[in-house]
């Protein structure tokens, strides 16, 4: 499965043309200790860059961006009522929400893992 990265610490990973958003380590690191999640509506239209949900922790609140443009087709309700998986399994089963994708052509300005490595080392 391809996964790609942003600058802003999201990941995609895709299975067709769905993709299954969520927050980096790292990000989950910086934050802190997760404690609110706020995910977006079934249906809701998302544009690349534009806000998509938001993790609180104890040190802040933070936006999580699209990744992509497409219409969400799922949420990870599990999060709702244990936002501190987010800590325990950023890049796994803590994932945000999964969308449909409307322009794979998007892709091609994300990270892959190298250069997510090399991103987050440079910071």
């Amino acid at each position: 499965m391809t996964v790609y990265f942003t600058k802003d610490h999201e990941w995609i990973s895709l299975d067709g043309d769905v993709g299954t958003v969520g927050i980096t380590d790292y990000a989950q690191n910086q934050l802190g200790d997760v404690v609110f999640v706020e995910l977006p509506d079934v249906g809701k239209a998302l544009s690349k860059g534009g806000d998509a949900a938001v993790v609180e922790s104890v040190k802040a609140a933070s936006e999580v961006y699209a990744p992509i443009s497409g219409e969400v087709v799922e949420v990870n309700e599990a999060l709702t009522d244990a936002p501190e998986k987010v800590n325990a399994e950023a890049e796994t089963g803590a994932w945000f929400f999964k969308v449909k994708l409307s322009d794979t052509g998007e892709l091609d300005g994300l990270m892959d893992s190298e250069a997510y490595k090399a991103h987050i080392a440079d910071l």
